[in-house]
């Protein structure tokens, strides 16, 4: 398969070699039944060990250990149905299955909400005679430790139980949005550069916007955002629904802010945070310096918001089949040795890859794992070389996943989202240096260095302009400001005029981008997306120059799973996140690539 399609395939049309083996998770839809059933019928096992912890150090570990079976049954359960879902949304039976593995998850959470206020009315004492006594509790020290750390937010277990059955309905904006996002929103058709009338999706919306015809990139631009303009105080009551629910939770525990109840879990103090937007800030002079080189490069009298992604090379086309993307991003690989570069070969030939888009398929791309499986990813494949960059990005997620879950036990086979943009980069930041040795071509290695560029301001720059976004309206509705379409459309179309600089003419339509933007329904998770970058610039730039010792810690890193918190992982892996330090230090990165690539195109 290659090219743009003129209507979307449906599902069933997509070969199978490109659609991922979910059969691997469960044989068929029947199976997953049975084990549905059968979990549904453990939780009350779950509710018979409350009143058991004070006992002996034996209750306790019986206690984790139904626990711990209970969710590895109840992740595999919602994996496959979350998966089958994504294949396509507007088939209701997956659906319907999606909707009952999350009330099945709900249903454990409330069978569990007595564990942890439990645990915690036991005296220090006392839980330190139980890992005395007990040598199995040991595997479950940093657990207990995080329990602990999480006291002053634990509530009674009867209000725990309220807010388990409360989570359900505090799911509903995000739910609603995926589904509109995902099933029902339909975009108008563009002429393409053939004049050939074709349905604009958000899998070729970036593609579009790629196009050296600047009358596409524009019509794309137009028909995307004024689709969502369209149902602009929808999706502004749905949002503002989510962040009210925030600041919900974040009161109910006992939370300063939802911004500090969102960096709690991850054990990051909220100056990490404020830290990235204020280094951003005091580098905007480099994006402005990009820009401006961007309007130079194009010849433009005018750049406007549609010309942002466009590559500013001419004359050089860069499509790329999946095959030989797979080929680029193995061979790219090749610091880490064979053993690892293996691994991905598996991916791609064992169908861990979901590659096509299709009817209904949810967009974007994203890796997911499970206990017990191998990984899987999700791609909107459109056989260009930034298809190519995004296969690398969820490869390395795959493999992060797949060395935790190969070292770690299942308590401790997740990661924090802290450091889950980190494997990602380093895969793109190699790719890069990859494509960049093996080319003598000018043009060919501008291309590259621009690609290189995007990635600092989609994932620096532009992941920081939504944080800033995210703190913004998050703080007006702690004000107890109504947070209305008008509103959310000024503060973004301001920040990206603030982040764009003055040789950016600012089209009204992108006031309409957060509208599109699924992350802002889980609250200060894209700040993650760029302190991740700036660690991942800085450890690749040590497996480039060090060689296996810097290979060896971050190997390392991606096989300590939630075994320690994720600073703590990060630094022992060579990069101290704490210090706003990487982020300038990825800034100045930037910079230099600015600067080389102004002079490799004499602008």
């Amino acid at each position: 398969m290659s090219g743009i399609a003129k209507t979307l395939a449906k599902r069933q049309e997509i070969p199978k070699q490109y659609q991922w083996a979910v059969e691997d998770v469960y044989a068929d839809d029947a199976t997953w039944e049975a084990d549905f059933a059968k979990v549904q019928a453990m939780i009350s096992d779950l509710a018979a060990l409350q009143g058991s912890l004070n006992q002996s150090a034996a209750k306790l570990l019986a206690a984790l250990k139904t626990q711990e079976t209970m969710l590895k049954a109840v992740f595999k359960v919602a994996f496959y149905a979350g998966r089958r879902k994504d294949e396509d949304n507007t088939n209701s039976l997956y659906v319907a299955m999606s909707d009952r593995a999350r009330s099945l998850a709900i249903q454990l959470n409330g069978a569990m909400s007595w564990f942890t206020p439990e645990l915690l009315s036991l005296p220090v004492e006392q839980l330190e005679k139980y890992l005395g006594e007990e040598p199995e509790l040991a595997t479950y020290c940093q657990l207990l430790d995080e329990i602990m750390r999480r006291k002053p937010h634990v509530l009674s277990a009867e209000q725990e139980y309220l807010l388990a059955q409360v989570d359900q309905v505090s799911q509903g904006p995000a739910t609603i949005f995926s589904m509109l996002n995902n099933a029902d929103l339909k975009f108008p058709t563009i002429r393409d550069e053939k004049g050939q009338e074709v349905e604009v999706t958000k899998g070729r919306f970036v593609s579009f916007l790629q196009s050296p015809d600047r009358r596409v990139r524009k019509d794309a631009f137009t028909a995307a955002y004024s689709t969502y303009r369209g149902l602009k105080n929808t999706i502004a009551a749905t949002l503002g629904s989510s962040i009210k629910g925030d600041a919900f939770y974040a009161q109910t525990r006992n939370y300063e802010s939802s911004l500090h109840a969102a960096t709690f879990p991850d054990n990051v103090p909220v100056e990490v945070y404020d830290n990235l937007i204020a280094t951003v800030h005091n580098n905007l002079d480099k994006m402005h310096a990009y820009v401006s080189l961007r309007k130079q490069a194009l010849q433009l009298d005018e750049l406007h918001m549609y010309d942002i992604y466009v590559p500013i090379v001419k004359d050089f086309q860069m499509g790329v089949n999946y095959q030989d993307a797979c080929a680029m991003v193995i061979d790219s690989l090749a610091p880490f040795g064979p053993e690892y570069q293996n691994i991905v070969r598996r991916a791609v030939s064992e169908r861990w890859i979901d590659v096509y888009e299709n009817v209904g398929k949810t967009s974007g791309a994203y890796s997911a794992g499970v206990y017990g499986v191998h990984p899987y990813m999700l791609l909107n494949f459109q056989d260009d070389i930034q298809s190519t960059f995004t296969l690398a990005h969820e490869l390395g997620h795959s493999l992060h996943t797949y060395l935790t879950l190969e070292t770690q036990p299942f308590i401790y086979a997740d990661y924090s989202l802290f450091v889950a943009e980190v494997a990602s980069t380093v895969h793109e930041v190699l790719l890069t240096h990859y494509l960049l040795s093996i080319t003598s071509d000018p043009q060919e290695r501008a291309y590259y260095l621009n690609n290189y560029l995007e990635g600092f301001r989609g994932t620096v720059f532009r992941q920081t302009m939504f944080a800033e976004f995210e703190r913004e309206v998050h703080a007006r509705s702690a004000a107890g400001q109504a947070l209305t379409a008008d509103m959310m459309c000024d503060i973004y179309y301001d920040l990206n005029v603030k982040y764009h600089g003055p040789d950016m003419v600012v089209d009204q339509d992108i006031a309409m981008e957060w509208a599109r933007i699924p992350h802002f329904y889980r609250a200060f998770y894209v700040y993650k997306y760029a302190t991740g970058y700036s660690a991942a610039v800085a450890l690749a730039k040590q497996i480039l120059t060090e060689g296996a010792p810097a290979v060896e810690r971050y190997l390392g890193f991606l096989r300590s799973g939630s075994s320690d918190y994720p600073l703590n992982v990060l630094h022992k892996a060579g990069v101290d996140m704490s210090s706003p330090a990487p982020i300038q230090s990825a800034m100045d990165e930037f910079g230099r690539t600015v600067d080389e690539l102004k002079e490799l195109l004499n602008c």
